[in-house]
């Protein structure tokens, strides 16, 4: 799995950790049982985490206690029987494609990083990519001229995503005439998009430049690089793509993750129960 996921699981099995020491228990894992996890949810709800909180947590404990015993080190499975929070479904925030201009005028292309920050955002709109996948793309996965690029996605599953006109425009710009320039240092040579000390960008760097750049707007939603890719897979499906193409454009798993993009264009499920519906059939 990605660092990202490795890092969070683990932090999932130090919450629990952290329960049983200030429970003042001295348990080991094959000693902890259904009633210790039910008091642990209780705590977890105390501390004021919310239903998506709880829920990825014990999702954690879950993949942890599936892991001790494949690798034969307990017996029993103490979160068999625990129920996590019922969770809506969330529908994300979306920009329209008048606000995704807005930031992408907005940036200033005579900044010394305004180049390279409208090449990042026309990436993430073109491409749908994840936040991890953008900071991570390489030089190397990238073909303008075929307009494509590799991406390395969750559990590191390469996919294949077509990369737009405009896209490329400001990425070859960005690479020619600034990322050429840079005193790249040793280990980043592939990396696509740097700082301005040769080195790779991180996730917050991208939450900064986007979430400036909607404050510029006067965008009053919660924006950020996730909601680029948002953006991305709802004006696919609103524009009538198929949604096992944008499953496959996305990275996700299930088709069942992407579907959630069909309930955010309503007037697009109108039309086809109009037109579809034998009672909205006209008789002849």
């Amino acid at each position: 799995m990605s660092d990202n996921s490795v890092d969070a699981y683990i932090r999932d099995v130090q919450k629990l950790q952290e329960f049983i020491a200030l429970a003042g228990l001295d348990l080991s894992p094959g000693q902890v049982t259904y009633a210790c996890l039910q008091d642990f949810i209780i705590y977890l709800n105390k501390i004021g985490l919310g239903d998506r909180s709880q829920a990825r947590i014990i999702s954690g404990i879950r993949a942890f206690y599936r892991f001790l015993i494949l690798e034969d080190l307990v017996t029993d499975d103490p979160t068999e029987l625990i129920e996590g929070p019922k969770l809506k479904r969330k529908i994300p925030d979306v920009l329209s494609f008048e606000e995704i201009e807005t930031m992408l005028q907005l940036v200033d292309l005579s900044e010394e990083t305004g180049h390279r920050n409208r090449a990042i955002l026309e990436t993430l709109y073109a491409c749908g990519l994840r936040v991890s996948e953008l900071v991570n793309l390489k030089l190397s996965n990238y073909y303008p001229d075929i307009e494509y690029i590799k991406v390395l996605g969750k559990n590191n599953k390469e996919r294949i995503v077509p990369i737009s006109a405009e896209a490329i425009k400001h990425n070859n710009y960005y690479i020619n005439n600034y990322r050429s320039k840079l005193n790249i240092q040793a280990g980043y040579e592939d990396y696509m998009f740097l700082n301005r000390r040769g080195k790779g960008l991180t996730r917050v760097m991208i939450f900064t430049i986007i979430k400036d750049l909607a404050e510029q707007a006067g965008i009053k939603k919660k924006v950020s690089p996730h909601t680029f890719r948002h953006s991305f897979a709802t004006h696919l499906v609103e524009g009538g793509a198929d949604l096992r193409a944008v499953q496959d454009m996305l990275g996700h798993e299930s088709i069942l993750t992407t579907e959630i993009y069909t309930h955010l264009d309503q007037s697009y499920l109108r039309d086809t129960i109009l037109k579809f519906h034998p009672r909205n059939t006209p008789q002849q």
